[in-house]
């Protein structure tokens, strides 16, 4: 078993058919839903066929195959061989990762995001967090589990009114307090993730002390001041370039504007993180980090 959720659980599989002599089968994930048939239920698995099933994109996860008999529902993934972003920062067992590595993480879940954004038919994908977050062998980012999903406003909309739904400690505050989702809303849990990269601090950690569990609420005032700013770098983190860590904590103080309209496009946060994937000592010359808002 690969991982579970209120979904059900995950396993590794194997695809044998057609395949020839010689050849090893191909591992896929397999995510079997718990025999839900809610409504909610079968909508959040229609949902993630639906959407894996008409877009692709290198940072999205591939869907294989889904089945719908009874009251079975199983969706067929391609193998994410390193799992989950989430495992990989929080975990004290394994190696931490370097700045290089999560600045990849960073700018490869940002261009999933904007692919969704700017699609024809625009799709907001509401659950953006590090456990949603799959690594393959060289540590490219790609978006899974799209059950909460939605199709974005269009036209003169300017949102979505929907149940609230998502994971607290990243949704969006004007999501919480209203129920309109916008690609903004997105952005907003984006902010947190990539906070989380920098700090490797969760999103809510009821283990620190009562001013440190809310990882935005502790961040923000901090992020203001340059002279504190490298405090909240991830003592893990080892070498990193410091104003390579800069650019990203601004991306960061930006992305979790209390005004969802101020927040950058999701284009532009792949713009702005795009000259953080250089080597550091090019970086440490000094680049300019972009950020345009759409207002």
């Amino acid at each position: 078993m690969l991982g579970g959720g209120g979904f059900g659980n995950v396993y590794k599989g194997f695809l044998e058919d057609d395949i020839k002599e010689g050849i090893q089968p191909i591992p896929v994930a397999v995510k079997v839903h718990d025999g839900d048939n809610s409504q909610q239920g079968h909508r959040e698995w229609l949902a993630e066929v639906i959407f894996l099933g008409q877009l692709t994109h290198p940072n999205l996860v591939k869907l294989i195959g889904y089945c719908c008999e009874d009251e079975h529902r199983v969706l067929i993934y391609e193998y994410m061989a390193l799992g989950s972003v989430e495992t990989k920062l929080f975990s004290r067992v394994l190696l931490p990762l370097p700045w290089s590595t999560r600045m990849k993480i960073a700018f490869g879940a940002a261009k999933g995001l904007a692919f969704l954004h700017d699609a024809p038919k625009p799709v907001i994908y509401r659950d953006f967090k590090t456990s949603n977050i799959l690594l393959d062998p060289d540590y490219n980012a790609k978006l899974s589990d799209f059950g909460l999903a939605k199709d974005g406003p269009v036209g003169d909309k300017t949102h979505v009114s929907t149940r609230i739904m998502g994971t607290y400690g990243y949704a969006a505050p004007e999501y919480i307090m209203t129920g309109h989702l916008t690609p903004r809303s997105d952005v907003y849990s984006y902010g947190i993730v990539l906070l989380e990269l920098l700090t490797g601090r969760k999103s809510l950690d009821k283990s620190r002390p009562p001013r440190e569990q809310n990882l935005a609420d502790w961040a923000l005032p901090l992020l203001k001041e340059k002279k504190k700013l490298l405090d909240i770098a991830d003592p893990r983190l080892g070498d990193y370039p410091i104003k390579g860590f800069q650019k990203a904590a601004m991306l960061v103080y930006h992305c979790l504007n209390r005004n969802p309209k101020a927040r950058p496009l999701m284009r532009d946060i792949v713009d702005s993180l795009e000259p953080l994937q250089v080597a550091p000592e090019v970086l440490s010359q000094g680049t300019t980090l972009t950020l345009i808002a759409d207002n």
